[in-house]
């Protein structure tokens, strides 16, 4: 069912784009030809865009009635892939529960949670045990675990790599790839934590997640973006077993954000590397603190 809502939220925004440049919208096979989905999923859509009094739809004859506007369109964490639901679902149930050690991890109660079936599930806690934080027990659970040092290390020289190629590749988007308009969003985020910081310094973790998702998908390497798995489990969730000083640590790490944040903003590869290397360098001290 979630994969099914996905496909259509996905299609119904990439329709709302069309519609946004033309003042008419083509057949319905055509439609469906250009979204790549069924015709059961076009009316879908063009019913849903007739309730949202977009259209006038009478059979064939499809009259534009006005423009989209931005509250118009499904949020873009409601269009996310499968893998990807379930992926923020496992990491948020992580965090609920506090990420402790030993903390057990039902794969029945999460695809519950999900709306999903038990295999997709399957898949992607047995794709995530290779690291070693998880480990499959009997009667489908998991247990979370703990890692070392030497593990913490490794992992950051090989993120220090793939986050300085990222940001280089973003620096060279086109001024109208999405990127940059989510970049802008996640700034304003940052910028409404850091002005209540004291309420709101525990939702730094989906936000910092958010914001070093975006930028490894620039890469357009799916092994890089495939490692982020890992990276946000260990990075943000371990943070989570350890809270000394979380207001400090993560006013500053909101404050290194938006600094590096302005460096993507002026595409100078230098201050691009400059910024990632300092936020780097201090993620990397504070992981190494929370294992001492």
């Amino acid at each position: 069912m979630a994969k099914q809502n996905t496909v259509f939220k996905d299609a119904f925004n990439r329709c709302l784009k069309l519609l946004a440049e033309t003042s008419a919208l083509p057949s319905e096979p055509e439609l469906g030809a250009t979204l790549g989905v069924s015709r059961t999923t076009i009316r879908a859509i063009l019913a849903r865009m007739e309730e949202l009094q977009l259209i006038a739809w009478n059979k064939r004859a499809k009259a534009v009635l006005r423009q989209p506007k931005a509250e118009d369109y499904y949020p873009a964490e409601e269009t996310d892939s499968l893998s990807e639901i379930i992926e923020r679902s496992f990491m948020r149930r992580i965090l609920a529960g506090g990420a402790e050690p030993g903390m057990q991890i039902n794969e029945l109660e999460l695809a519950r949670d999900i709306g999903t079936g038990t295999t997709s599930v399957r898949e992607f806690l047995i794709r995530f045990s290779r690291f070693g934080l998880i480990e499959k027990r009997p009667n489908s659970h998991w247990i979370l675990k703990g890692f070392t040092r030497e593990f913490a290390l490794e992992l950051t020289e090989v993120r220090e790599m793939f986050e300085l190629r990222s940001a280089a590749s973003f620096a060279v988007l086109d001024a109208d790839h999405p990127a940059w308009q989510e970049l802008d969003r996640i700034e304003a985020l940052h910028q409404e934590i850091l002005a209540d910081i004291d309420n709101r310094y525990r939702d730094f973790s989906e936000l910092d997640e958010r914001f070093h998702l975006l930028v490894h998908k620039s890469s357009s390497n799916r092994f890089i973006v495939d490692f982020y798995d890992i990276i946000a489990i260990v990075f943000h969730y371990h943070y989570q077993w350890n809270k000394a000083n979380a207001r400090e640590r993560n006013a500053r790490a909101l404050e290194e954000h938006l600094a590096y944040i302005a460096a993507l903003k002026t595409r100078d590869v230098a201050q691009i590397e400059a910024a990632c290397k300092r936020h780097l360098r201090s993620a990397r001290e504070t992981l190494l603190q929370s294992i001492q």
